[in-house]
């Protein structure tokens, strides 16, 4: 149903219980408080579009039978006015279940609310004004980025989609890790392939990074050439090979210019860069220090700086500061998340792997030890588990380019089509390809939750029959295109006449499936944005499709009568416009031909 027609619903039923309260004895008590109204789809369709269970819980403080309140509930329900056309038939069931059936007029309702809304159509401004730091991806820059990171930015974009659907102002943010041991292992093992070593030679470090990438930053180094990050300066390779500190930010630039280019051929934007080597040049990480020891929750033990993470919910309190006087790595993102709070993002969400469960007590603890009002669950997190890469019925377990895992590189070539062993630069793909791997490879790695593993499986991605779900749903959308077409060309439609045209034809079992379906696209948006689930973008998608092509099968569009016809024209264009809603919401594109 409609969220007006809920709306509706729900008055219905606050007005009948408070009359039905004020009618029976137990009202009198000073205590009563009339429960929520919860209005929930009947798990059997036979039992009505509408169900509800208030009158079980209002049969104690009520001291009543619940199935006699049901009933008169109902009774007060349907002698309502605002009732009248909405409400075709209410029944008691079971202990004191309330059913009802919605009038075939309201039901069809939504087409014309789909026509008069189109891309605005399932959004909502109940959090207007609300603002939200989605960080996500976050890739070091020390080499491509992985599966891993393309489920995070699958996850990521589309959690912020869907955030934005009901009208929170979301910013999306990337935070580069380029401080820290890691980066300069990525300039030691550049300066390595710049003095002509490679993996397995003598004198190659042991901390090395042994893809071939490497050694593409070590050839354009020595070469001079000039590379950016989207919002860093120019750099220089100067070729000087002693140079270390040279190499690591040619090395830096090079990898987040790489990232760059991934996350572009991904479709994914962020309204901002925050890096990590700020927070030190600012002085932001020894500011946090010095605000956790003034408030008394460090302690030094063995040589070392430690934080009291125990005292927050930690199974153990973690060094910040080691003997040789380095910071531990969750003590900067202390220091960032304070930046984030002090922005005025006052809900974060932070998408990463679940190999960072342990961090999550000691950066909450970090923050709650400064004592400057940030709540305690702050920031929310969303964990995802490992992706597994299939081909052939086998395990593809690495990257030539990478050396030791699939990039999201790989995932986009591969289910576009690519030859698996050709790496390519994306900005050198065409455009189809793109296209084809990006919609493959996003619409599968949000098609489960993001807490179970996920196996990733190239020869689905390429099929182009049912079995493959974004085909499935994609398919769907280019039938109808082609159906509209024919409808257009055979007998001179017109689109812009839909949203007058008269409904009533659409009668069958089929159809009204089909526009109950429609009907649950708002409901379903605003349970995807509660619970960070945009699995239920992907679920609904094939629910959809499922509900269009079993239509579509059962009966014929392009049919004599030129009522029947048009009705069921603009049942299909408003599934349509669902379709391309929900696609869009997930980042897949909605084609016209397939």
């Amino acid at each position: 149903m409609l969220p007006a027609q809920k709306q509706t619903l729900e008055t219905l039923f606050a007005d009948a219980v408070k009359k039905v309260a004020d009618a029976t004895q137990g009202a009198a008590d000073a205590a009563f408080v009339a429960p929520a109204i919860a209005l929930e789809r009947p798990k059997v369709a036979a039992h009505g579009d509408v169900a509800c269970n208030v009158a079980m819980q209002l049969a104690k403080p009520l001291r009543a039978n619940p199935r006699q309140l049901a009933q008169q509930i109902v009774d007060a329900i349907v002698a309502s006015a605002a009732a009248k056309g909405l409400v075709e038939h209410a029944e008691v069931a079971g202990p004191g279940f309330i059913n009802l059936r919605l009038t075939a007029d309201a039901k069809r309702a939504v087409i014309g609310a789909v026509f008069a809304e189109r891309d605005a159509y399932g959004r909502s401004q109940r959090e207007a004004g609300k603002r939200v730091l989605v960080e996500f991806v976050s890739a070091n820059p020390t080499g491509p980025l992985h599966v891993g990171h393309g489920r995070q930015a699958a996850l990521g974009d589309a959690i912020s989609n869907v955030l934005a659907s009901q009208g929170y102002a979301v910013h999306r943010e990337f935070y580069y890790n380029d401080a820290g041991v890691q980066i300069q292992n990525l300039a030691v093992s550049t300066q390595a392939r710049a003095r002509g070593l490679k993996p397995g030679d003598a004198g190659w470090p042991e901390a090395a990074y042994n893809g071939e990438y490497i050694a593409e930053i070590a050839h354009d180094f020595m070469a001079g050439e000039t590379v950016s990050a989207k919002d860093g300066e120019p750099v220089k390779g100067t070729g000087d090979v002693e140079d270390l500190d040279a190499i690591r930010r040619f090395a830096v630039a090079y990898l987040r210019h790489e990232q760059d280019m991934d996350l572009q051929a991904f479709g994914v934007k962020f309204d901002q860069y925050y890096l990590e080597s700020s927070l030190y040049t600012e002085g932001r990480v020894e500011k946090t220090v010095e605000a956790l020891i003034k408030t008394g929750e460090t302690y030094e033990q063995d040589g070392a700086l430690w934080l009291r993470t125990t005292d927050y919910g930690d199974d153990k309190d973690r060094v910040m500061r080691k003997s040789d006087g380095t910071y531990t790595y969750f003590v900067p993102d202390v220091a960032y998340h304070v930046t984030k709070w002090e922005r005025g993002f006052t809900k974060v969400i932070n998408i990463q792997g679940s190999d960072h469960h342990g961090t999550i007590a000691r950066v909450r603890a970090g923050l709650q030890g400064l004592g400057v009002g940030i709540p305690k669950g702050y920031p929310d997190y969303v964990l995802h588990k490992m992706v597994t890469v299939m081909r052939d019925g086998q395990e593809v377990k690495i990257s030539k380019r990478a050396g030791s895992y699939v990039t999201v590189r790989d995932l986009i070539e591969w289910s576009g089509g690519a030859t698996p062993g050709s790496e390519t630069a994306p900005d050198l793909l065409d455009e189809a390809t793109i296209r084809r791997g990006r919609d493959a490879v996003r619409f599968f790695l949000i098609s489960r939750k993001a807490d179970t593993e996920f196996v990733f499986d190239i020869d689905l991605a390429l099929k182009q029959n049912d079995e493959n779900p974004v085909y499935y749903v994609q398919y769907a959308h280019a039938r109808i295109s082609s159906v509209l077409n024919e409808w257009k060309s055979r007998h001179h439609g017109d689109e812009a006449a839909l949203p007058t045209i008269d409904l009533s034809p659409l009668a069958s079992e089929r159809a009204l499936a089909l526009v109950a379906k429609l009907a649950e696209y708002p409901d379903m948006l605003t349970h995807a944005a509660d619970e960070l689930a945009p699995h239920a973008v992907a679920f609904y998608l094939r629910e959809l499709a499922a509900e269009f092509h079993s239509f579509y099968n059962a009966e014929r569009v392009l049919v004599d009568d030129a009522k029947e016809r048009d009705a069921r024209i603009a049942l299909l264009a408003a599934t349509r416009q669902v379709l391309a809603n929900g696609l869009a919401m997930i980042g897949v594109s909605a084609p016209e031909r397939m």
